[in-house]
């Protein structure tokens, strides 16, 4: 019975938008992760039907169950394989099956399908087929990629290469190629599972997206350097931001959930990350002119979000659209206030900025809003022959998506001082050149403009001083000739 009420826990939690199934999968320690992860993504998927055979039959009201641990139950026991649990709920739920399946037929019949996956609205059976590639982040704080595919190549993989176009992620059982925009990510065939892989156990790979691997290699933080990130938990991104610092500098690392912050604990100490200073605190409340931070020139800000991206949350949206946008809109607002926060780090450099959402409200809108109000911050062109670009006119900003990236759900944004005396200093803005090309350790940029050339450029006020049109200026002027007249009369 463990199973269906873990498993009905996280269906509530992802729900109520408080994280991704499957960190919460992985966060909640269950003996058989792989068991229950594959209850809730199914159990998710079929949330509307089974809603509907749940009320049609008035379950809730026979066994006094709730609705999430009712769902759990008549998958498994309708759809599923059977049951996996005994006593009194089994008994229980045997009493009603008959009704279930009985429901469950008449459904099809009015639908005129024969199979399950056949009741799903469309674009959910669009999600359910269109699996995504398997992405392995090859964690070069203990290993390279090198070695690792050496590795893989012994273990029975067979290695492709370099991929150079987005079909080459379509891959079959045992195969794999290297990424064609991150070096560091190598790719496999969907169902490819690394849990019990000794390169996961050892810490040699990080289980991690694609996308999500998009925000630590843009802000590309160099050696020694002192960089935040600012809600951290589950680490994934931290241990990627501590292997591109090679555990050089100082990574401060923010997160307001303790459970979560515990759970990283142990994934940096696998990771082999040694530069990190965790703390179990709100990065609102994180005072930026402490003498602690006065170095802090990178910040990665993934924030709270609606999770819209994430492949198995589906964007479960309520049909209540009144309460929708106003989560919107109160995410979009907590999102802003860590974006402002975040600027206001006195010697900071860049900033990127990062969600699993789709929405815009979440995201081009949000950045929009900080440029606004933080006219010394500019953002920074990122990745050209990425495919997919944030909306108009953001479109330096990247997004990411099943059917243009073959990955979750993101966008990401990148910020960069522009004036004053915190520019000076800065490396150059990234345009960063194809990695067949160069390794993510010697990326190379182009280089653009000092700010302070732009703004003569294009600023009134700066080309008028650039002529001699101010009134003291005219009198020196007189001066000088009234001198050149003299000297030339004698």
């Amino acid at each position: 019975m463990a199973l269906y009420v873990k498993a009905a826990e996280i269906l509530e939690k992802a729900e109520r938008k408080q994280g991704a199934v499957k960190t919460l999968v992985y966060d909640s320690k269950f003996a058989n992760i792989k068991q229950l992860f594959a209850l809730v993504c199914e159990t998710q998927k079929f949330s509307s039907v089974l809603r509907e055979l749940i009320e049609s039959t008035k379950l809730l009201k026979h066994t006094k169950l709730k609705m999430h641990l009712a769902m759990v139950l008549v998958y498994d026991l309708v759809m599923g394989q059977g049951l996996k649990c005994g006593g009194s709920w089994k008994s229980t739920m045997m009493k009603h099956r008959s009704r279930l399946q009985a429901e469950l037929a008449r459904i099809k019949i009015k639908q005129k399908v024969s199979r399950n996956e056949d009741l799903l609205p469309a674009e959910v059976q669009r999600s359910a087929v269109d699996h995504l590639p398997r992405y392995v982040r090859v964690n070069t704080l203990k290993t390279t990629v090198e070695d690792a595919v050496d590795y893989l190549k012994r273990d029975g993989f067979s290695y492709q290469g370099q991929a150079s176009r987005l079909e080459d992620l379509t891959l079959k059982e045992k195969d794999f190629v290297r990424d064609l925009h991150l070096p560091e990510v190598l790719v496999f065939s969907p169902k490819t599972d690394f849990h019990d892989h000794f390169l996961y156990k050892a810490g040699h790979v990080i289980l991690q997206d694609k996308a999500s691997c998009l925000p630590a290699y843009l802000l590309n933080p160099p050696p020694g350097s002192h960089v935040i990130d600012a809600c951290a938990a589950p680490g994934n991104k931290t241990s990627h931001l501590a292997a591109i610092m090679k555990n050089k500098g100082k990574l401060f690392a923010f997160d307001l959930d303790a459970k979560r912050l515990a759970t990283m604990s142990t994934l940096l100490l696998r990771a082999g990350v040694t530069c990190q200073q965790l703390a179990n605190q709100d990065f609102l409340k994180v005072d930026p002119d402490s003498l602690q931070y006065k170095d802090v020139e990178y910040i990665l800000l993934d924030p709270s979000c609606s999770g819209s991206g994430m492949v198995c949350l589906l964007d479960n949206s309520s049909a209540d659209q009144e309460k929708d946008q106003a989560r919107l809109t109160s995410l979009a607002s907590f999102q802003l206030r860590c974006l402002n926060h975040g600027l206001r780090f006195p010697c900071l450099k860049r900033l990127v900025y990062s969600t699993c959402s789709i929405h815009s409200q979440e995201n081009e809108e949000v950045v929009k809003a900080c440029l606004q109000q933080n006219p010394g911050f500019r953002l920074v062109p990122l990745l050209a022959k990425w495919p997919e670009r944030g909306l108009e006119p953001l479109t330096q900003c990247l997004r990411a998506s099943t059917s243009k990236t073959r990955s979750h759900g993101f966008f990401v944004a990148l910020l960069e001082k522009h004036s004053g005396a915190g520019n000076m200093n800065q490396r150059p803005p990234v345009q960063i050149s194809d990695p067949e090309a160069t390794s993510h350790s010697s990326l190379t940029f182009e280089k653009r403009p000092e700010a302070s050339e732009t703004e003569n450029k294009q600023t009134p006020a700066a080309d008028s001083t650039q002529n001699d049109s101010t009134p003291g200026k005219k009198k020196r002027r007189k001066r000088k000739r009234k001198k050149a007249a003299t000297a030339e009369g004698l």
